[in-house]
């Protein structure tokens, strides 16, 4: 997910979005750990989107602050 894609996402909705990913990637982790991923490069993707979505959140807090 691009960054410009997360933005144009309202604060609510991201918020949703980023406990998903967090529950999805624990269930990919727990799974890889069971039986291996053919493609474990998703994990670390994952957590990249996952790094970029508390990144926006925490501009938008400073923001808010600072008006």
């Amino acid at each position: 997910m691009k960054a410009s894609e997360i933005r144009e996402m309202s604060t609510k909705d991201l918020l949703e979005k980023v406990e998903l990913e967090k529950n999805q990637q624990i269930r990919m982790r727990l799974n890889h750990a069971i039986s291996p991923l053919e493609n474990t490069s998703k994990i670390k993707e994952q957590r990249k989107d996952i790094a970029r979505m508390l990144t926006i959140l925490h501009e938008r807090k400073i923001n808010e602050v600072n008006k």
